[in-house]
């Protein structure tokens, strides 16, 4: 039996979704390129922070070898991308979060009743890890620290603009989520909509983290600004994004 593959650390995830062709007649995601995590890492240590491939390497714990060959995959897409007018998006791969840019969150009850709505994208019981392209979210009320009731419901149809307010109609307070877009952030908080971005795995497992104050999430997907090294252990320290957290980092890091 193959041994399973070594999962290669992330520091910090994008920014966006992804990217479509500015002009292109048709914008669809029919022949998007899929850009991974970790090609989207080694591109970012690689070609924007300027490291060598050994440097690229031991940030992501892997060989010097396999940083080549996802380097390489990675500039082939970007470039089939670009040549080609194909919408790039930027999802999955077999990765793990640094723990410098991991964040534990608990329930914060916004009414004295203990009682609340938290939504996560959802597909096949698992995060979905994309908030703007999520069809269904598992929709579970919580009543003083316990799930009283969950249901899925179907978003389909809903832009990234409309989701915000489609949570806000079923009353959700609370969101846990993959990635997420600074649009899509700030229509949340315009909502009043907290919000946890790169949790993977169960959803169930997820909101019973989060009702036990255990929940992971990245630090480093919610905020919108940039800047050189931005990600290795940042700390915004105020809650200026609509980021949820209460550990001192304001829920915030990058995204």
């Amino acid at each position: 039996m193959a041994r399973p593959a070594k999962k290669r650390t992330i520091l910090s995830m994008p920014a966006s979704e992804g990217f479509v062709p500015l002009g292109a007649a048709d914008t669809g995601l029919e022949d998007a390129i899929n850009l991974n995590m970790e090609e989207y890492e080694a591109i970012r240590l690689i070609d924007y922070l300027g490291m060598s491939h050994d440097q690229c390497a031991e940030m992501m714990h892997v060989s010097r070898p396999t940083i080549s060959g996802i380097y390489a995959s990675a500039r082939m897409k970007i470039a089939d991308s670009i040549v080609n007018e194909k919408p790039l998006v930027i999802s999955g791969g077999n990765y793990e979060i640094h723990e410098s840019s991991l964040a534990t969150a608990h329930i914060q009850y916004e009414t004295e009743d203990k009682k609340m709505k938290v939504a996560v994208t959802y597909e096949n019981g698992q995060v979905f890890q994309h908030f703007g392209h999520c069809e269904n979210f598992k929709i579970y009320t919580v009543e003083d620290g316990k799930i009283t009731d969950a249901n899925v419901e179907n978003a389909a149809g809903s832009g990234h603009g409309a989701l915000a307010g489609f949570l806000r109609d079923l009353g959700v307070d609370t969101l846990i989520c993959g990635g997420i877009g600074a649009g899509a952030q700030n229509a949340l908080t315009d909502m009043g909509i907290k919000f946890y971005g790169g949790v993977t795995g169960s959803a169930d497992e997820a909101v019973d983290a989060l009702i036990n104050g255990t929940l992971q999430y990245n630090a480093n997907v919610m905020c919108s600004h940039h800047g050189e090294g931005h990600g290795e252990g940042h700390s915004c320290g105020e809650n200026k994004h609509g980021c949820a957290g209460s550990d001192g980092h304001g829920g915030c890091g990058r995204q």
